[in-house]
């Protein structure tokens, strides 16, 4: 059995929806070890998300974003955490919503995803900085 655990910087993105599952694949030379396993990604922030979802149309990103800014608006009245912005308490619901993980399985040294999904880090800030992310990985060769 393989275990293998890796903290990976993600670079700093505007807010809105990026597809980021080749730039981890690209940072894990560890899965090609795996032919039967599972991938767990884990983002250490709480205004941040990660969600899986259709990778080959863009406005389906931009889609994501609008809906999401009309779901949960800057300045309701009704929050009360407003002192780092009036973007701070939406990207926390919004990451709430979302969550914070995705689980992939792996064959033969890949994501096994389907043919129209992708790995999308979730930036919820107006001005957010580089995001964390955990992967573990877990399986046989």
């Amino acid at each position: 059995m393989i275990w293998h655990q890796k903290e990976i910087r993600l670079p700093a993105v505007q807010r809105g929806f990026h597809l980021i599952t080749d730039l981890i694949e690209a940072q894990l030379p560890e899965l090609e070890d795996i032919k039967v396993g599972i991938a767990h990604v884990f983002i250490k922030h709480t205004s941040a998300s990660l969600t899986i979802n259709e990778d080959a149309d863009p406005t389906v990103r931009q889609d994501f974003e609008s809906h999401f800014n009309q779901m949960v608006p800057e300045n309701a009245s009704y929050y009360r955490h407003t002192s780092e912005g009036p973007d701070d308490m939406p990207a926390h619901l919004k990451a709430a919503i979302l969550g914070s993980s995705v689980t992939v399985p792996i064959t033969n040294g890949k994501f096994n995803l389907g043919t129209w999904q992708g790995i999308y880090l979730c930036e919820h800030r107006n001005h957010a900085s580089k995001r964390w992310i955990v992967v573990t990985l877990n399986g046989s060769n």
